[in-house]
């Protein structure tokens, strides 16, 4: 029986787009609904041209952090899964407590490095030589959880920011579906 799960993202949807178009994937989970934080986000349009459902909401129609994350927990709580792939908002510890099942992040940093935002640009004004990325479960503390698999990769010499940002994304675009592909795996 496949996995239900539900792809958070905020952007481009690049990641969302590798978990969604994986044929592997595909015989493994059923992407239920992508949660979107912005209403004009590309990955809005990649979802729908894909059949999958779609809850947009933007924060400040909310009184409250609590109450849009009561609505998304109202959309998320049958399912098995939620991967983050790119979602620019910190998931809260009402959440947390609410949504017992797996959630994953994928984080562009060799964590315990550069939590939180811009963290490719953090790196590479540290002229660190290795930058990569984590996908770590997520908990309360930002960027904080258990981390399931990193993969890195070599600045060059000369190389600029764009570059190594474009470098980045392509190993994510490896490694998150290959991890989420073990895990559902695991679980069956």
């Amino acid at each position: 029986m496949k996995k239900r799960v539900a792809i958070f993202a905020s952007g481009t949807g690049s990641n969302f787009e590798k978990i969604a178009d994986d044929s592997r994937l595909k015989e493994k989970i059923d992407i239920v609904l992508l949660v979107c934080d912005k209403p004009n986000a590309a990955v809005i349009k990649k979802a729908r041209d894909r059949n999958i459902n779609t809850y947009v909401f933007s924060a400040k129609d909310f009184a409250s952090k609590q109450d849009y994350e009561t609505a998304i927990l109202e959309k998320v709580k049958d399912l098995d899964y939620i991967f983050l792939a790119g979602y620019m908002r910190i998931i809260s510890p009402y959440f947390l407590e609410n949504y017992k099942k797996t959630i994953l992040n994928l984080h562009p940093s060799l964590l315990p490095k550069y939590k939180g935002k811009d963290a490719i640009e953090q790196a590479y004004k540290a002229q660190e030589r290795e930058i990569g990325i984590s996908i770590h479960y997520v908990n309360e503390e930002l960027d904080g959880g258990g981390v399931i698999a990193q993969k890195s990769l070599t600045v060059k010499d000369g190389e600029t920011l764009e570059e190594v940002t474009t470098r980045i994304h392509e190993l994510e675009h490896e490694l998150y579906p290959n991890v989420i592909l073990k895990l559902v795996e695991e679980a069956l």
